[in-house]
């Protein structure tokens, strides 16, 4: 079982860990909210989220103007966190629906072409996995399996904390117009640069 833990730091930022690993903070939120403004600058209305995080995404999402949105989130404590105020939460807004679940097993029983957009966000990158399991969420079988859940046109993201050529590879098998965002940041007083990866279903 996992151990997610969600706690106020000395300097007062609220910080999420995952197994001991840093995740995420409330205080450098600009990468999730890159995420979001990516696929809304695409057109995509109705999007599913894969990791809550501390729900910036959702939030940045929201705000944005989807008319849908799905998150996926593997931890319930999450969740609970967030509900209750922690990072942007809580998020009552009824064109949010949070399922508390693993985002592979959500795809899986996506209908085809359904959703606009898909942004992937539980690990910090498919190089530095918070959850060992995640590798293959990252491959190729699962890149086509999102892939065949957007609707032509519509866009896979996923967050990353390092530009990774084997991603883009997967990405490009499925997708067209891959891309890397680059997304300064400046983390805990140091500078950082974290990625937004990216690919377009074909619209053929």
């Amino acid at each position: 079982m996992d151990e997610v833990v969600v706690s106020r730091r000395a300097d007062g930022a609220t910080e999420l860990r995952v197994n001991g690993v840093f995740v995420m903070d409330d205080v450098e939120t600009s990468s999730e909210r890159v995420l979001a403004e990516h696929v809304l600058e695409a057109g995509a209305r109705e999007v599913l989220v894969g990791g809550l995080g501390l729900g910036y995404t959702a939030r940045a999402l929201l705000d944005g103007g989807a008319t849908r949105v799905v998150v996926a989130e593997l931890h319930p404590e999450v969740v609970r966190a967030v509900a209750a105020g922690a990072g942007a939460g809580p998020l009552d807004d009824p064109r949010l629906q949070i399922v508390v679940d693993d985002v592979a097993a959500v795809v899986e029983a996506l209908p085809a072409s359904g959703l606009d957009a898909i942004c992937l966000d539980v690990d910090n990158g498919p190089d530095f996995l918070v959850h060992p399991g995640n590798h293959a969420l990252y491959g190729a079988d699962s890149i086509a399996r999102c892939a065949g859940a957007l609707r032509p046109g519509g866009v896979l993201a996923v967050w990353s904390m390092a530009d990774s050529a084997p991603l883009r590879q997967a990405l490009a098998e499925h997708l067209e117009d891959v891309t890397g965002t680059a997304v300064p940041v400046l983390l805990q007083g140091r500078d950082e640069t974290y990625w937004i990866l990216s690919g377009r279903r074909r619209s053929g």
